[in-house]
Order: C-alpha cells, then sequence, then structure tokens
C-alpha cells in the first residue's frame, strides 16, 4: 500500500507542522521509500535526479534522530559545493523551525573558519559541509564525532569528479567506533568507487531507485546561438529588444559569471538581479518577488540557487553556460512555457562546444535550431515598431481632446501633423536608447570555425591525439585549450592530488573532470587549467587554504 500522508511515518508533531506550514502535503516516491527505510536504522543508497524531493528525504530522518537537548553533532552531511551545502542547510532549518533546540551549522571554503568554528561550539546537532572543510575541522580538533548517529553523502558521484574520494573515505574513518554509524548516500550513478566505498564502511544497504522521468520539452522553442563568448551578454540584450520578452531568466556556471554578467547587463541599461548561494533566504525572497512582479527584466542564476523557482510568466530562458549534465538543460528551460504557455530558450556555445548541442539533442530527442545574432539594424527596427504599436494602442483608446488643442497650435506654425507626430516619435526613440548602450557592430560576432561542419565530428570521431569525451560533453582538457597555473603547495606540504582538484573545484565551481595534469613538486605544483577558467581559479584559490596552507597562484 503507498504512503499517502507523511503522518504515516509517524513523524514528530513538530516536524508534520514544519511540514504543513511549508505547503508539503503527500511524500514524493523518493521520500516515500527513504524515510523508513532511515528510521528503522537502515543504511541506504538512493538514486534520484534533482527535483524529486531527495533533500526533504535525508532531511526529515535526520531531524528525527538528533537529540536537541545535546548539544554535540550527531548527523553529517556532505555536499559537492558549497551552494548546495547552503541550499541543504536552508531546507533542514525550515524543515526544523518547530523543532525547539535543534541546531543547524554549515562549514564550507570561502567563509572565514573563524565563525565556523564559533558556531560549533556554541552547539549543534546537525552539521552540513564540504568534504575540504570538515576535514579541516576534524583535523583542528573543533570538529568531533564521538556522538555521530548517522552521516549522509548528497550527490556522491560528483563528489568523486571533483576529486574528493579520499576526503570522503578520510571523514568516515573519523566516526565513532565503538558504534555503528547508519549511512546514506544519493547518487546519481553508482561507479566502482561509490561501490567500494558501499562495500567498505555500509552494513547490508538498501537500494532505491526512482526512474527518471520521461525527458519533455512542450511548447518550448530551442536555439542554439553561436557568437564569441565575449559578446553572449551584447546578445541577450539584442535578443531580449528585438523578440520584446518581458521576463528572462539566464543561467550561468558558477557565482562569479553570475555577478559578472549582471554587472554587464546593468551597465547597458537592463534592470537584473542575482540569484546565487551567497544570498540569505531574507535577500532570495526579495530579488524573487521583483522578479515576479515584473521590477527587473532579467534573473541571472546558478542551478543550485535556482532551485525552488516557479513563475508562470517567463518568456525566455538564456543558457549563458552550456549546463554540465543534459538534466541540466532539461530543469533550466522548463523554467518557461509554463501554465499553458509557449516558451523561448536560447543556448550560447561556440567551437567545440557545439557537441555539447548535440548531445542535449539526443538526451531530449528534440531538435534545436541554430540562429543568428540579431543585427542593430534588427534592434532598431525592433524599437521602432514598438513604439509605433504603442502608439497605435494610445490612439485606439483615444481621449485626445486636450492634446489635440495644443498640437493645433504648433500647426499654426506651418509644421504638419506628420512632422509633429514624426517629432513625437522621435523624441520617444532618443529616451529610450539613451538608457541602452549598443555594442558597436562587427563584421562577425560568430565564431572562426563551425565543428557541425568538421568531416571527423559529423562521423563522430576525434582528431588524433584529442582526449576522449565524457558522456558525450567536450572534454575541457585539450592541451591546446589550457593553460599551466603554478601553486605555492607542494610534497612538503602532504599535498596529493585529490587535494588539489577539490580544492579547485569546490572555491570555483568547476567541475574536478575539467582539470588537466598535476605536477606535485617538492615545494610547489603545476596544475594545467582550461584557459577559459584560468581568471576565475587564481582570483578564488588566492583566497583559499589547502591543508591549513594559504594558497598562492599564479601562471607558469
Amino acid at each position: 500500500m503507498s504512503i499517502q500522508s507523511f503522518a504515516e511515518f509517524g513523524l514528530s508533531e513538530a516536524v508534520l507542522e514544519s511540514l504543513k506550514k511549508m505547503g508539503f502535503e503527500a511524500p514524493t516516491p523518493i521520500q516515500a521509500q527513504t524515510i523508513p527505510l532511515l528510521l528503522s536504522g537502515r543504511d541506504v543508497l538512493g538514486q534520484a535526479q534533482t527535483g524529486t524531493g531527495k533533500t526533504a528525504a535525508f532531511a526529515i530522518p535526520a531531524i528525527e534522530i538528533a537529540d536537541p537537548s545535546l548539544n554535540q553533532i550527531q548527523v553529517l552531511i556532505q555536499c559537492p559545493t558549497r551552494e548546495l551545502a547552503i541550499q541543504v542547510t536552508g531546507e533542514i532549518q525550515k524543515l526544523s523551525g518547530q523543532t525547539s533546540g535543534l541546531r543547524v551549522v554549515p562549514v564550507y571554503g570561502g567563509q572565514h573558519i573563524s565563525h565556523q568554528i564559533k558556531a560549533i561550539s556554541r552547539g549543534a546537532q546537525i552539521l552540513v559541509g564540504t568534504p575540504g572543510r570538515t576535514i579541516d575541522h576534524l583535523k583542528r580538533g573543533t570538529l568531533k564525532l564521538g556522538h555521530l548517529k548517522m552521516v549522509i553523502f548528497d550527490e556522491a558521484d560528483e563528489m568523486l569528479n571533483m576529486g574528493f574520494r579520499e576526503d570522503m573515505e578520510e571523514i568516515l574513518t573519523y566516526k565513532q567506533k565503538e558504534n555503528r554509524v547508519q549511512m546514506l548516500m544519493f547518487s546519481a550513478t553508482v561507479p566502482k568507487p561509490i561501490r567500494e566505498i558501499m562495500k567498505r564502511f555500509m552494513v547490508d544497504p538498501a537500494s532505491i531507485t526512482i526512474e527518471r522521468s520521461p525527458v519533455t520539452t512542450p511548447d518550448i522553442k530551442q536555439f542554439v546561438v553561436e557568437v564569441r563568448d565575449s559578446v553572449r551578454v551584447e546578445a541577450i540584450c539584442r535578443l531580449m529588444d528585438v523578440n520584446n520578452y518581458k521576463l528572462g531568466l539566464i543561467f550561468c556556471n558558477t557565482k562569479v559569471a553570475t555577478e559578472n554578467v549582471s554587472a554587464e547587463l546593468q551597465s547597458r541599461g537592463y534592470s537584473s538581479e542575482i540569484l546565487n548561494g551567497d544570498l540569505s533566504q531574507g535577500q532570495r525572497d526579495k530579488v524573487m518577488q521583483k522578479f515576479r512582479s515584473g521590477q527587473i527584466d532579467l534573473l541571472i542564476a546558478t542551478d543550485v540557487a535556482a532551485r525552488g523557482i516557479d513563475v508562470d510568466d517567463v518568456d525566455v530562458v538564456f543558457n549563458f553556460d552550456i549546463p554540465q549534465d543534459p538534466e541540466q538543460y532539461v530543469h533550466r528551460i522548463g523554467r518557461t512555457g509554463r501554465a499553458g504557455k509557449s516558451g523561448t530558450a536560447y543556448t550560447f556555445a561556440s567551437g567545440r562546444r557545439i557537441r555539447s548541442i548535440k548531445f542535449i539533442e539526443r538526451f531530449t530527442q528534440s531538435a534545436i535550431e541554430s540562429v543568428g545574432m540579431p543585427s542593430l539594424k534588427d534592434v532598431k527596427e525592433s524599437r521602432m515598431t514598438l513604439q509605433i504599436n504603442e502608439l497605435s494602442d494610445v490612439l485606439t483608446k483615444g481621449g485626445l481632446k486636450p492634446y489635440i488643442e495644443q498640437i493645433e497650435s504648433l500647426s499654426e506654425l506651418s509644421y504638419s501633423p506628420i512632422e509633429i507626430a514624426a517629432a513625437f516619435l522621435k523624441m520617444r526613440m532618443e529616451e529610450f536608447e539613451k538608457n541602452r548602450t549598443d555594442f558597436p557592430e562587427q563584421d562577425n560576432f560568430a565564431p572562426q570555425q563551425d565543428f557541425r561542419d568538421d568531416k571527423k565530428f559529423k562521423k563522430g570521431k576525434r582528431e588524433k591525439g584529442g582526449k576522449k569525451d565524457r558522456g558525450g560533453f567536450v572534454d575541457s582538457r585539450d592541451d591546446s585549450n589550457m593553460q599551466t597555473l603554478r601553486f605555492n603547495v607542494g610534497r612538503s606540504d602532504n599535498i596529493r592530488p585529490g587535494d588539489i582538484v577539490g580544492a579547485i573545484a569546490g572555491e570555483s565551481g568547476i567541475p574536478g573532470y575539467t582539470i588537466g595534469h598535476i605536477d606535485i613538486q617538492s615545494n610547489f605544483s603545476f596544475v594545467d587549467i582550461p584557459s577559459d577558467k584560468v581568471s576565475l581559479v587564481m582570483d578564488k584559490m588566492n583566497k583559499a587554504r589547502i591543508r591549513k596552507k594559504n594558497v598562492k597562484v599564479k601562471p607558469a
């Protein structure tokens, strides 16, 4: 018999009250299968995609298992990125809002560790963190796991991609040895390293698999725009103007990109706001209210921060960066075309990244049409048409008599009605355009080479010496696309490749598998980074620490 309500789990009144306030009515399939097993003490491996409610599937048992009267960490939750750690922390805080005395503390890189030490010392029952910073606290002795009851790894396969396997195993060695600690791993896939961790640390784990929901993109027109990276923002502006979109959503792969895109849009006269993991819940609510009410033209978000966005009137979605997973692509474009309306999605790509578009087409079983960037002439004509349409609406509504009297005085000065109307239209256009900064027109904004015309690409072959594509997506570790950086840490600091990969991935948000060759010397290390991520990595890593040592990074 299927479970129809949360009350059937035997949850506490406090948690049931929180669920009611959050508007949760019935458990999702992953919640219905996972929660009873965890409450009974079983180890669990869960396979479920984003958007199935898996956070609540482990958060609810974690809250129920934790004892608020004991100010010691009893549940340890690990996430691959700080944005996800912040998101999970927020979800647990909401679910435990009616549970008196229960506290949650997040720990992740990028935040000063002294604040986290104080938060842990004040007492908490649940800790949510990223592996690198969690190990830092364990080695400092500021985090003790003597009362640990449960360990949860969320998006475990992504942790592997980011080089966190050794950290995951190291964290598990700190758990209390006298008593068995319950384990849960959520992972979209179950590669060999995950199975090895299960065999070593789990006891008779139950496996739960929630099948992928059908991939559908109804009523959404999909386009790929092939332009150089440097003019993607200009392309967004032109597409917004030419099509007269009112409300747009832009997706970026990193927090830094959201900030850069927003700054560039605002400099061009477009109203925009950011939604990323650095925002508090109060700030997030204010941004979403502006977006829903149409006070801003464009909302720029990361995938993690955009979870839960439910706005029916989004006209267009822009993929400023190609998502790292085709499933993310489906989630992104699904933000438009809601409530029976049609929607539009544009994805920017150039060069080898066109291969990622082909992979998305195969995954979604839909064609993505290639379109060019609108010209300045197209933009100006569209703006003129918009003004003419508004003028027609005013004429249709009438009520012009007081204004006609004023215009008649001008006609006595030998100006024809056509000239007077043209003057008003000119004033409207100049007023509109002074708030817009148009990018100078160039002969060609497109990339120099279209890889869809490459015979080797059409035949599905790789260039000689090239690296194998990962799951159909482009592997950016092509030597021609890499730049070597010098890190001031090496063997004398007990640095391992996993430490470097994990730190770079955790701080900058780029996937670990995109990082190239790592050469660890005695006192320094050389690391190959995708050329287009060098400035991001240098900016983030020069503020970071690896194994307690302040990092300095410069081009090799």
